[in-house]
């Protein structure tokens, strides 16, 4: 008699990703270690005025996840419940640098537990080194010529390099 399959962990790690720094790195690099298969999703937030296009966020993952064989890069829009459920996930991962990062992310957590109760989410705690980094005072910093090596990928670096000196 043949054993049952097992089954697969597969996790979701949502966010705009605009764009990816270290930190979320360090997270994708961790996150990839909890499940078989983790998806890095991009929201598309059309409320939100972003510095790059879905599709260049999506690329630039792509670039980063490269060393990891489980990742992949996807997106969505509307609700996450949806896109978790259409995936086939078991679960979401979400990043936590301080106590008010904790504050509204519990409250997302418990609206996606009341629209879809087996959907649960997994906070993982930032590195310290990672603990100060956003996108948005990254893209801040950035639009002001300040350094920001050693907070995004390289790859990175240069795209946001490039695209602040087209709107400056």
């Amino acid at each position: 008699m043949a054993a049952p399959p097992k089954s697969r962990i597969v996790a979701i790690y949502p966010g705009s990703f605009d764009p990816i720094t270290n930190g979320h790195l360090d997270l994708i690099a961790r996150g990839s270690k909890l499940a078989d298969q983790l998806i890095v999703a991009v929201l598309e937030n059309r409320r939100k005025q972003s510095l790059f296009s879905v599709q260049e966020r999506v690329d630039m993952l792509n670039e980063v996840v490269k060393p990891f064989d489980n990742v992949e890069v996807g997106h969505f829009h509307g609700l996450l419940v949806d896109y978790v459920a259409e995936r086939g996930a078991n679960f979401i991962i979400r990043g936590i640098r301080a106590i008010s990062d904790y504050e509204y992310e519990l409250q997302i957590a418990s609206m996606n537990r009341r629209l879809s109760p087996g959907v649960e989410t997994v906070f993982l705690m930032a590195a310290e080194a990672y603990s100060f980094v956003s996108s948005q005072l990254v893209k801040e910093v950035a639009s002001l010529g300040g350094n920001v090596s050693g907070l995004v990928p390289p790859i990175i670096e240069e795209h946001l390099k490039n695209r602040v000196s087209k709107r400056n």
